[in-house]
């Protein structure tokens, strides 16, 4: 019978480790540790978004053993330039730090956290308590700080900072010819030699966040912009005649007399024959009818060409020139889209996906199917040549002119591909915008966001309720989406009618603008909204009834049974407030009545202060009491303060938290009150 298994000795004080680590070098130690950054985007993997002129503000925790003093400094630089600009860092306490820096102009910027200890700043706070300490012998602490003092004047004078240099030296050789420690302190106190010793504070065991975080900045319209969507084909408003582009003019100015800034055409290339769907959707296409411009490519050419019945490239350059000269871009979509009669198709067949019989298979989305598309193989054998023909796309119409692209649902190819061709293309022109059409699960909208896409689509269109907006606009812009997700919100598609403009008249076409108007700043409406069109495919299908998407529509675009005014009012009152132009500043109010929604909007200075109140009730009067966030505006509990409709141009003289909004749909559905202090 064998016994319990031996137990080894404990080891002893003889016992040595075996295969001891090498012990690090002090010198390449962090000796600060850099902790909880904020903001952070997936721990750093993608970067923040900012515009051109807006602030970041950085926090995190800073800290080291023992008891000196910490300092540190926020750093920041374009990607790839040779020198750092830097700003000092505030502790707000408890080991937190924070600092903030303006990029000035777009461009991929960098930025670092450098902390360290500050000898000088520990050496003067241990020596102002001895001296509170009634301490007089302290001649050695005062040699030490003249030490100091001449290794900075040292360092100044390496970097040929002669005056620097020398005024440093002046300050040690008075340390050195005193022994007074009352003396020595007023000596230290001096402002000049403080802001010497931390221009030249010693950095050599110094910590910096490594490698630098990246920050995406873009220009002012990739985060403020009014889009409106038509059909350059329609533009004549004839279903007999097909319009051109040389059409298109009258309804950019009624565009821009409404206030938008983005003209947003759907596909413009030619339409293939083959399968070519008819009116509503229709698999037979009869003589004469268009076909959906989503079905790319024919003999006359595919991504790069323009359907000859719109004009030639020499007219669509003469538009975005006419409509750039009011002031408007002109959007284009890029949808990845090939029709069977695309030029690919015979030049590429290994770009597409094949059935077991060998035949191309064409676009679905159960149980819709696209019988007139044939969707890409982003992930065939040839893939780095397909990736790179749409990259080439992209930068055919930017040579055109073109700096903005609406991409049509991107959540159907790689995110790697995206990425990649965003960033190619920002190599070129990287004032070029990108809006993704993805209506699709969270994760995926969120990581297009990520991954570059400048706006993109939401769930606005189906959020209905006061719950509904208060939990969606939150999480928009609180926490980590608010640093790289861009909402654009858009009342109607050519896709999507959704149910309040179904029947609620004018006042729900009023009501869902205001509320996509006034809660984000990028905003968009699809041609039609203007007259209120709102008749549906069916109660089950949230497509419209005789889409434009598969015919020329008739359109009277004088009709005076428009909504027109509305939205030239609201896009002005956009314009002309900076409090409704960011998103990240909305804060809800109480209100008794969940028919009624509210939220203020205020700058960073209070100087533009906005309150906005909605029916979301197009059929009835709704009445509620309002709780002011008075705090916000910067007033005191019991202040008197007026208000001003700027969509009706009534003031009212208001106190206190608690005041009264009544809303009649068939007078008006929103007051958009400016506070006049």
């Amino acid at each position: 019978m064998t016994g319990p298994p031996e137990i080894p000795p404990l080891p002893g004080h003889d016992v040595r480790l075996r295969n001891p680590a090498p012990l690090p070098n002090p010198a390449d130690a962090d000796t600060v540790v850099i902790a909880n950054l904020s903001p952070l985007v997936d721990d750093g993997a993608y970067p923040i978004k900012r515009l051109a002129g807006d602030d970041l503000r950085v926090q995190a925790d800073l800290f080291r053993d023992g008891h000196d003093i910490l300092t540190a400094r926020l750093k920041w630089r374009l990607r790839d330039a040779d020198t750092w600009q830097e700003t000092a860092m505030d502790p707000l306490g408890n080991d937190r730090w924070s600092a903030a820096c303006t990029f000035p102009e777009p461009g991929y910027y960098e930025y670092t956290i450098q902390a360290w200890s500050e000898p000088f700043l520990s050496w003067r706070h241990d020596f102002s308590r001895k001296v509170e300490a009634g301490q007089v012998d302290l001649e050695t602490e005062i040699l030490e700080a003249a030490i100091l003092v001449e290794s900075a004047a040292s360092r100044a004078l390496e970097a040929g900072q002669k005056d620097h240099g020398e005024a440093l030296q002046a300050h040690a050789r008075l340390l050195r010819d005193t022994a007074s420690a009352a003396k020595a302190a007023e000596l230290v106190a001096a402002a000049d030699l403080n802001a010497l010793m931390q221009f030249w504070s010693d950095r050599s065991l110094s910590t910096s966040l490594d490698p630098p975080l990246t920050v995406l900045v873009e220009r002012e319209r990739a985060g403020f912009s009014a889009w409106y969507e038509f059909f350059p084909r329609s533009a004549a408003g004839s279903s007999d005649t097909h319009s051109t582009f040389r059409d298109c003019l009258p309804r950019i100015d009624d565009a821009r007399a409404m206030g938008f800034d983005v003209i947003y055409f759907p596909p413009i290339h030619p339409i293939g024959l083959t399968n070519r769907k008819g009116k509503n959707n229709s698999l037979t296409c009869l003589p004469g009818e268009p076909g959906s411009p989503w079905a790319i490519g024919s003999h006359q050419g595919g991504h790069k060409a323009i359907a000859p019945a719109l004009g030639n490239l020499e007219d669509f350059r003469w538009l975005v020139a006419q409509t750039r000269a009011r002031g408007m871009e002109i959007a284009l979509d890029f949808a990845i889209n090939c029709s069977p009669d695309h030029p690919y198709v015979q030049e590429h067949p290994e770009w597409f996906f094949h059935r077991p019989d060998g035949t191309i298979k064409y676009a679905e989305n159960p149980p819709k199917k696209y019988q007139d598309i044939y969707p890409l193989n982003f992930h065939c054998e040839d893939w780095r040549n397909l990736w790179r023909e749409m990259v080439e796309v992209v930068l055919f119409w930017v040579d055109q002119g073109v700096r903005i692209f609406r991409v049509d649902n991107p959540h159907t190819k790689p995110v790697a591909f995206w990425k990649y061709l965003i960033e190619e293309v920002r190599r070129e022109a990287f004032d070029t915008i990108f809006l993704a059409e993805a209506f699709t699960r969270p994760r995926m909208m969120e990581t297009l966001g990520k991954i570059g896409f400048s706006q993109s689509y939401t769930y606005f269109t189906w959020r209905h309720s006061k719950q509904d907006f208060t939990e969606y606009l939150t999480e928009l812009t609180r926490g980590e989406m608010a640093d790289y997700f861009r909402a654009n919100f858009w009342p109607n598609t050519p896709d999507i009618l959704s149910h309040p403009l179904r029947h609620g008249g004018h006042a729900a076409f009023k009501m869902r603008a205001v509320l996509a108007a006034t809660l984000c700043p990028n905003w968009g409406i699809y041609s039609g909204y203007e007259f209120c069109e709102n008749t549906p495919m069916s109660d089950e299908n949230e497509e419209y009834f005789e889409s434009e998407k598969y015919q020329l529509v008739d359109r009277d675009w004088n009709n005076p049974d428009n909504i027109k005014e509305f939205i030239g009012r609201l896009n002005a009152i956009r314009r002309g407030n900076p409090a409704l132009q960011r998103a990240t500043n909305i804060e809800f109010c109480h209100t008794g009545n969940d028919q009624v929604l509210a939220w203020v909007k205020t700058t960073p200075d209070r100087s533009n202060c906005i309150l906005v109140t909605v029916n979301l009730d197009p059929g009835h009067r709704q009445e509620s009491n309002l709780h002011i966030p008075l705090e916000t505006f910067g007033l005191h509990e019991d202040a008197a303060y007026q208000v001003h409709d700027l969509l009706a141009g009534e003031s009212f003289l208001w106190q206190g938290r608690f005041n009264f909004v009544a809303l009649d749909p068939s007078e008006k559905v929103a007051h958009v009150f400016r506070l006049e202090k």
